[in-house]
């Protein structure tokens, strides 16, 4: 170990030391590897927003193509403000989903969230993200089963964390999904080591020339960023915001055994194919939407 690490390690250690007690155990928090708050990819899930004339197709269909259990729908307020919506909770083996049918109009920012992360701890996950990079755009509130906040990274990338009162208990996931976050070349960076710092996650690949097929220009290369962490997977795709739709309305990208078959199932119950199957060098991908207009991206591994 070199002189001016032993230095510097001595250096935190009698900073620490010098703190008040609280501020000394954030600190020691963070430095330890403790201020991890994620729970696991099985308690993220994606935010859909639809008509509530459209949730029994979007449930059934997206059932038919992916399997698993709806909850009950209930009609409640789940934001801090005077709202009404209809809610349900979709577990798959293939990811999980919060569902929202809004009554009334819907109060910003909510909407814009992409994902509701399940963290260990409000309170801690607020400091932890705010001294990775993010801003708290909606401070913590209460829901009728835990609590919530709305946080925003550089980009422009929104998301929800949640707390319950009672922790669920969910099985793990047979495939993790990924996140699909389109950036600028301006805010990736930031965005990717502000977020890897927050949840702990490593960078698996970077790659600078990917198949540009894959986002609906065959021929072209665009920069490719995969991250995993107890959050789950996260594809960035950095792009110049040439886009043909319906790419960058995707929020979650699904792991299938075989993406011609996932399209049938899926068009058998409703669902459109926006882009045909296209094979880059690991992943065969295809971009469908469901009843009521969520689009999701799917892909499976190719063989080599």
């Amino acid at each position: 170990m070199r002189l001016a690490s032993i230095r510097s390690i001595g250096l935190l250690v009698f900073s620490i030391l010098l703190l008040p007690p609280a501020y000394s155990q954030q600190v020691q928090l963070l430095t330890s590897g403790k201020s991890d708050v994620a729970v696991g990819p099985q308690y993220d899930s994606t935010h859909i927003y639809v008509a509530p004339a459209d949730m029994d197709a979007f449930v059934k269909s997206f059932t038919a193509t992916f399997g698993g259990q709806p909850s009950s729908k209930s009609l409640t307020n789940v934001l801090p403000v005077p709202s009404s919506a209809e809610f349900q909770y979709l577990y798959t083996t293939a990811g999980t989903l919060s569902i929202f049918g809004f009554e009334t109009p819907i109060p910003f920012p909510f909407g814009e969230e992409r994902t509701g992360y399940l963290v260990t701890d409000m309170d801690q996950a607020i400091r932890a993200a705010r001294a990775a990079g993010a801003e708290v755009i909606v401070d913590p509130f209460k829901d009728p089963i835990g609590m919530d906040a709305v946080i925003q990274w550089p980009g422009g990338i929104k998301m929800q964390l949640y707390w319950h009162f009672t922790a669920p208990k969910y099985a793990p996931l047979e495939t993790v999904p990924d996140n699909r976050v389109y950036l600028s070349r301006d805010a990736a960076d930031s965005f990717v080591d502000d977020f890897v710092r927050f949840s702990h996650g490593t960078i698996t690949s970077d790659n600078q020339h990917a198949d540009a097929g894959e986002i609906g220009r065959a021929g072209e290369t665009y920069r490719r960023i995969r991250i995993t962490s107890r959050f789950g997977n996260m594809q960035v795709n950095v792009t110049d915001g040439h886009l043909p739709y319906p790419y960058g309305r995707e929020i979650t990208g699904y792991a299938v055994p075989d993406v011609a078959a996932t399209l049938q199932k899926a068009t058998a119950a409703g669902a459109k194919v926006l882009s045909q199957p296209y094979t880059a060098s690991d992943r065969t991908t295809a971009m469908l939407q469901f009843p009521g207009g969520e689009i999701a991206e799917i892909h499976s591994q190719t063989s080599h």
